[in-house]
């Protein structure tokens, strides 16, 4: 009996050894994966490729059923930078944004750390609303804030349909540590895009320049041929801004250029290329938009800013403003492949037709009619590119 008991002991010793090599083994896989997702997203060179590697590449690498980052994003900036380098928050459903921080401190509690355990629909779900309802229910969930100098930032979802995969009990170390990767370089790489956009950026009226605009105008413009859409531009340029400021000071001209250009922003989408082109001249891009909803979208304007009442700061003066405005559009560009020549037209179209806006009396909107511009006319587009014109 002694010899069959020792026997036992040493086939049990021997299967814990092998479990615990098993173990060991799926810990140090399990490491690895750690440390190549962490290379992932500390190398990540752009904001919209860190969420890449957040999002799907994490999610890929440790076999989760669901993913999400929610991002505190009070002023709608990193939507903003996202959508400017071309990202559609469409395609990205697993990203959330929050303009408040209430649902999330009441969620993580005023010492935020990782919180293990049931899927509680009533708590949760706003941070999977984008399951549908074919999916599966999640049995488990691993929340972890996103925490920045002390300041919660967002938080970072994981979930699992299965319950064991986050149980309460499950150590947080590692979580902890990803946690605060994720919140570092989601920092980081949005620094780097303020950075990046010093110097693409008005700084009186705080919207693109110039330089952004010529840059985006390629894009925009070879995107659109790609996809064969219709691609409009718009030049929009205060009336009499010379008598404004000479009857009223350079400070309140400034001032009228800092509200025409949040009055224009304002009638526009996010994905929309707005920049001061110079003086007192903006510019618009508008992706995917016919030369029709171009004028409706100009005309807006247009209006929005003759009806605004323009309260000059400490005078006690109220002035009224109008601008004119002149549009282009590319249209049927399937095959069309020099980009730079397009360019070129769409805004030396757009602005024959701010000319004859600003020549028809002002305060009005007019699109670009190659009829009017003949060959011997020294303000012909180079290259003639034909272009729709509504009148």
């Amino acid at each position: 009996m002694a010899g069959t008991e020792i026997l036992e002991e040493q086939q049990e010793l021997r299967r814990k050894l092998q479990l615990f090599m098993e173990q060991a083994r799926e810990n140090e896989q399990k490491m690895r994966r750690f440390h190549e997702q962490e290379l992932n997203l500390i190398s990540a060179r752009t904001l919209p490729d860190l969420i890449q590697n957040i999002l799907y590449n994490y999610r890929r690498a440790f076999s989760l059923d669901a993913v999400t980052l929610v991002i505190y994003d009070p002023e709608y900036e990193i939507r903003r930078i996202l959508e400017e380098e071309g990202v559609r928050m469409s395609d990205h459903p697993s990203l959330l944004f929050v303009t408040q921080r209430e649902k999330l401190i009441s969620l993580f509690g005023k010492t935020p750390e990782p919180k293990l355990g049931s899927y509680q629909k009533d708590q949760h779900q706003f941070l999977f609303n984008q399951l549908s309802q074919g999916y599966m229910p999640l049995r488990s969930v691993a929340l972890l804030p996103l925490l920045r100098y002390g300041d919660l930032i967002g938080s970072f979802n994981l979930g699992s349909f299965t319950e064991e995969r986050f149980a309460e009990a499950s150590g947080t170390e590692f979580l902890q540590r990803l946690a605060t990767i994720v919140a570092i370089c989601i920092e980081n790489a949005a620094n780097n895009e303020r950075l990046k956009r010093i110097g693409l950026t008005d700084p009186l009226t705080r919207i693109n320049n110039r330089r952004f605009f010529d840059q985006r105008l390629s894009e925009e413009i070879g995107r659109s041929v790609r996809a064969n859409e219709s691609i409009s531009c718009l030049f929009i340029d205060i009336d009499h801004f010379k008598a404004i400021n000479d009857d009223n000071g350079h400070q309140q001209g400034d001032f009228v250029l800092r509200e025409v250009a949040r009055l224009i922003r304002d009638q526009l989408r996010n994905c929309d290329v707005l920049a001061r082109y110079g003086g007192e001249e903006f510019s618009v891009l508008l992706a995917n938009t016919p030369e029709q909803i171009a004028w409706d979208v100009a005309e807006r304007i247009r209006t929005r800013i003759e009806r605004h009442a323009f309260d000059l700061p400490e005078t006690g003066k109220t002035i009224h403003v109008s601008v004119s405005t002149g549009i282009a559009t590319l249209a049927d560009l399937q095959g069309q492949e020099d980009i730079s020549k397009l360019g070129r037209a769409l805004i030396e179209n757009a602005d024959h037709a701010l000319y004859d806006a600003k020549s028809n009396g002002r305060n009005c909107v007019k699109s670009y009619n190659p009829n009017m511009h003949h060959t011997n006319d020294q303000t012909k587009p180079a290259d003639s590119i034909p272009l729709r014109s509504l009148r």
